[in-house]
């Protein structure tokens, strides 16, 4: 089984960071995209940042120059610093990961099970 564990969530003030983690295990061959997603009660769920096995990121527009995405491919790991967070990045934090498990077979979408981060104003 292949799993993806989350962490970093928090209650934080307005201005404030968090880093977010999101660390996958189990049974692995390759992982590509890795990305983090958001959603609020009522909401439909929104990509937040993305990053290719090479690096190449994208980010929303509501989180661009406040948000890096990054990634440790060793350590089947990928991060999320939030910067200067606003009562409207509340939310609960998903990562999903993209990740074939042996050589032959395909890849396959893969969540966590959410973080949640409160930014009070």
């Amino acid at each position: 089984q292949v799993q993806l564990v989350e962490s970093g969530g928090g209650l934080v003030q307005a201005g404030g960071s968090l880093r977010l983690s999101c660390a996958a295990s189990g049974i692995i061959s390759r992982i590509n995209a890795m990305n983090w997603h958001r959603q609020t009660p009522g909401e439909q769920r929104e990509s937040v940042a993305g990053i290719t096995r090479s690096g190449s990121t994208n980010y929303a527009d509501s989180v661009k120059g406040r948000f890096t995405i990054s990634r440790d491919n060793a350590k089947n790991t990928v991060y999320l610093q939030m910067n200067s967070l606003e009562p409207e990045d509340t939310a609960v934090y998903y990562c999903q990961a993209d990740i074939q498990r042996i050589p032959w077979d395909s890849f396959r979408a893969y969540w966590g099970q959410g973080t949640q981060v409160t930014v009070s104003s």
